[in-house]
């Protein structure tokens, strides 16, 4: 009977410094691409030649990986949305949330760690958005003589979300297909083709501002 029990004595010793020494292991954290996003698309060209489309943003979870319905836009449940070339994210005169962000220049990959002297911003529309509006200051660049819009190479959106979690946003492409129209197409091609975004992020679930 002692030998049982100095035998589960020793075992139990031995469970309990494996554990004690056990080096937990770092989080690999992985980048997730989403594929024709529809950010309100258009359905239609007005009688000045304008197209135009709901007038609804597509919502979005960074956390989740999913789309939200419009009916939880008062809610934390979404970080960021779309409409056309406009990305709000959930703060200010656009949500209920507690998200901010920035547009960070330089390269997604490079970027590990929020910089210490960022600057978020919160949407406070129509007077000044997070993720800056228009061509050449945000995200994208619109070439008026192809008509096309493009990803600027080396911008991402840097965002706290709705619940004050940390992600690194970088916009792809515009179109469906995450093909931009060449040229040549047809203005009807490259209007029915685009407000599709294809774009990556990798979200930081513990809080920290490390990726």
């Amino acid at each position: 009977m002692k030998k049982a029990i100095v035998a589960i004595l020793v075992v139990s010793v031995a469970v309990m410094s494996c554990t004690k020494n056990k080096i937990p292991q770092p989080i690999v954290l992985e980048a997730k691409t989403v594929n024709d996003l529809p950010a309100d698309t258009i359905i239609g060209i007005s009688a000045m030649g304008q197209p135009y489309g709901t007038g609804k943003y597509t919502l979005y979870s960074l956390e989740n990986n999913s789309i939200v319905a419009n009916s939880d836009s008062a809610t934390t449940k979404w970080d960021i949305g779309f409409r056309g070339t406009t990305i709000i994210i959930n703060s200010g005169t656009s949500g209920q949330g507690a998200a901010s962000a920035f547009v960070y220049v330089g390269s997604f990959s490079s970027l590990n760690q929020v910089p210490v002297d960022s600057v978020f911003k919160i949407d406070n529309s129509p007077m000044s958005y997070a993720i800056t509006l228009g061509s050449g200051k945000g995200w994208y660049n619109y070439d008026g003589v192809t008509k096309l819009i493009s990803a600027i190479p080396g911008r991402v959106l840097v965002v706290r979300t709705a619940t004050g979690k940390y992600a690194k946003v970088e916009i792809l492409n515009y179109y469906k297909g995450g093909v931009t129209p060449d040229v040549t197409a047809s203005d009807m091609d490259k209007l029915i083709k685009q407000r599709f975004y294809t774009f990556r992020y990798i979200y930081q679930p513990d809080g920290s501002k490390g990726f």
